[in-house]
């Protein structure tokens, strides 16, 4: 009998684990001036109450920004009608040259309506950037002009107090990442 409320004990201690990285230790909360996708200047707070995916990319990447957020949106609609309602992902753009407010909207308006583009000066993207420890640099133009930015690939998931949860990285499976978001949201 000992032996089986043991067992209980333990498996209820690892459904208190992320199935991804766990951050919230180590991660600060959410906290950002920006400006969002309909030109408007926003923080944190308007982004209360929902349970938030924050993802730093741009527009014009090749592979890794449309591969990711495809990825968070496909786990998205894995999760039921009400749940999505509880959730939100924020692209915050590292090439504010050229994701304007016109060009991020069309672009995360095409992963779903809980994709939300937000920008600012490079001073006000580079202090979030600091913030959560994240690095991008420009690469060389090309005569048309065209150039590509190195960035993180990670996720962070905060919770709808903005508390820092959960990292989400490639490797991550989509069945990982719903388990965590069905959790997340129901913090």
């Amino acid at each position: 009998m000992l032996f089986v409320l043991a067992l209980l004990l333990l498996v209820g201690c690892s459904d208190q684990q992320w199935r991804t990285t766990d951050i919230s230790e180590i991660m600060p909360a959410l906290d950002f001036d920006l400006v969002n996708e309909d030109g408007v200047e926003v923080d944190e707070t308007l982004y209360e109450d929902k349970a938030t995916l924050l993802y730093f990319g741009y527009t014009h990447c090749p592979d890794i920004c449309p591969i990711t957020l495809a990825k968070m949106a496909s786990a998205i609609r894995q999760l039921d009608t009400d749940a999505r309602e509880h959730i939100q992902v924020l692209f915050i753009s590292v090439d504010p040259r050229r994701d304007t407010i016109d060009v991020l909207r069309q672009y995360t308006d095409a992963f779903g309506p809980e994709f939300v583009g937000l920008t600012g000066s490079n001073a006000d993207i580079d202090a979030v950037a600091n913030r959560y420890r994240v690095t991008y640099g420009y690469g060389d133009e090309d005569a048309s002009g065209n150039y590509n930015v190195t960035h993180t690939s990670a996720v962070f998931a905060f919770d709808q107090q903005g508390q820092a949860a959960f990292m989400i990285r490639e490797g991550d499976t989509l069945k990982s990442i719903v388990a965590d978001l069905n959790r997340l949201i129901s913090l």
